[in-house]
């Protein structure tokens, strides 16, 4: 997952992608409950109404900045899965995307508001949320069966075990973006690395202690 979001330095030319690179920043500095169009609308130049031309609802913002956010963060995805290291090293890599930094982390925030709102969304809404994180769910499978295709993983159900092993990072990023004690984001990385390990070596491979 990514740092705390800064505001881009350079000027950007489309009013859309300024809002929503203004909201971003918004959540990562001062959280999302100081999220609103007039804030918005004096950080950018605009009026309220000028920005829900753009977006319509609060609910259509907060959505179509989580897609930009996802796009900004699909890049980086893409680039450390295309690095010529193991499989399981790229696995690793992907499941420290996944997870949050830590508590109030604006991505994190921004997708538990989402998936609060979504319980009143329309299909369209739910089916764009679901196809930002099916885009994780094939980055996982495609590993998944290239690690097993090189001998370098166990071969498993790739679609399966997918989608087992988001549903656990969703439960651990929960805890961490929450902040509730007893596990801090190091610990988890471990306890997901250690569940990984188990699953996923090879026939013969020797025990990770």
């Amino acid at each position: 997952m990514p740092g705390p979001v800064r505001r881009p330095r350079r000027r950007l030319t489309q009013p859309r992608e300024q809002v929503l690179a203004a909201a971003m920043a918004t959540i990562a500095e001062a959280g999302l409950e100081r999220l609103t169009m007039a804030g918005l609308g004096r950080e950018v130049g605009m009026s309220s109404g000028h920005i829900l031309y753009y977006f319509g609802t609060k609910d259509e913002l907060l959505l179509q900045t989580l897609q930009w956010s996802e796009e900004q963060l699909g890049a980086r995805r893409r680039a450390a899965l295309a690095q010529r290291v193991p499989v399981r090293e790229r696995l690793d890599a992907l499941v420290q995307l996944y997870l949050p930094e830590g508590r109030r982390d604006p991505r994190w925030t921004l997708w538990l508001e989402v998936w609060n709102r979504s319980q009143n969304a329309d299909d369209g809404a739910r089916e764009r949320q679901l196809d930002l994180e099916l885009a994780w769910h094939r980055d996982l499978v495609a590993l998944l069966a290239e690690g097993a295709s090189k001998g370098e993983l166990r071969t498993v159900d790739a679609d399966r075990f997918a989608t087992r092993t988001r549903a656990l990072l969703d439960g651990f990023g929960t805890h961490l973006v929450v902040g509730l004690p007893g596990l801090d984001r190091e610990q988890v990385l471990r306890h997901v690395a250690e569940f990984l390990d188990e699953a996923l070596a090879p026939a013969g491979a020797p025990n990770v202690p």
